[in-house]
């Protein structure tokens, strides 16, 4: 058994086009939802403006029209991308815009750090052969004569490196927390405190706020085995990098880990909550082909395909 097919299993480059529909396709509808606040910075003082990252190259805001321009390129590259349509272009293209569209946005107020994996993600799924199977160039290059095939591990480390991706910053989560709160965050009251604070300073703002987690810091004992808990998961990180039972695990509590934090401090990681950055890790192809397998299975025998060629055996 092949590294590839221990990690991921077979059909490589299948499930790699199933991943790019998914990823690109949230990531698309994502700045689509959020086009308007993406927009609202050409409202803002001037003065709001501290470029960060590559936006850095930027002496002062760009015009309104550069960025309404740049907004709708994203998600009609997001739309390309998703479909596998011309995707030697399309696919950098989408990731180059998303990365540059988002880290505009964070030029003016709270640098967050939720979009981080889904850009670096669109990254890796923009700059690899991610649409050989399941995209429009695929339909395309089906009747070719010299169609190009490779080896499934050329097909299966994006996927690896999207895993591995994950994996990291789930690492470098939990070795924040230890740096900056020491064994106190595992023992003392540092989260407790930090949720009491959070939920506090939105309330004073008028901001969304977490009810539940206001409540529940009057009972202290409960967070020492809620912060080991986090920490576990973070830095457990680790088992999921080989497809084996621990992964699935891992995978189940790192979700229910990002469904506390909405719980507790009503902040959103929705690429998480939504569990796409875990598509890399799970047989995406073989779930399709249950579900359809499933939804044929209930349809009536005359519309199945089966009944015709029934009658032509007769």
């Amino acid at each position: 058994m092949s590294a590839a097919t221990l990690l991921i299993g077979e059909s490589a480059a299948r499930r790699l086009g199933f991943v790019r529909i998914v990823v690109c396709g949230f990531a698309t509808a994502y700045v689509l939802v959020r086009s308007g606040h993406l927009l609202a910075v050409t409202d803002l003082p001037v003065q709001r403006f501290d470029p960060i990252g590559f936006v850095s190259v930027l002496e002062a805001p760009a015009q309104d029209f550069a960025v309404l321009v740049w907004v709708i390129a994203t998600i009609l590259a997001g739309i390309a991308a998703t479909l596998g349509w011309h995707h030697r272009f399309s696919g950098p293209a989408f990731a180059i815009l998303l990365a540059w569209t988002l880290t505009y946005r964070l030029s003016w107020g709270q640098v967050l750090h939720t979009e981080n994996l889904m850009v670096m993600h669109i990254g890796v799924l923009g700059f690899t052969r991610s649409a050989v199977m399941a995209s429009l160039d695929a339909r395309r290059s089906e009747a070719a004569p010299d169609r190009e095939t490779r080896p499934a591990w050329q097909h299966s480390w994006p996927l690896q490196l999207m895993t591995l991706l994950t994996v990291l910053t789930y690492l470098v989560a939990g070795w924040a927390k230890i740096r900056n709160g020491g064994l106190d965050w595992l023992t003392g009251d540092v989260l407790r405190n930090q949720i009491a604070l959070d939920n506090l300073r939105k309330l004073l703002l008028g901001d969304v706020h977490s009810a539940f987690g206001g409540w529940l810091t009057r009972y202290g004992w409960i967070f020492p085995p809620m912060a080991i808990a986090s920490m576990v998961i973070e830095v457990g990180a680790l088992v999921a990098i080989p497809r084996t039972k621990l992964r699935m695990w891992w995978l189940a509590s790192a979700w229910l880990f990002h469904v506390g934090v909405l719980a507790l401090m009503a902040i959103v990681f929705p690429y998480q909550l939504f569990g796409l950055a875990f598509v890399s890790m799970v047989p995406l192809d073989l779930w399709f082909d249950s579900s359809r397998a499933w939804l044929r299975d209930r349809r009536p025998l005359s519309q199945r395909g089966r009944l015709p060629a029934l009658r032509q055996d007769l």
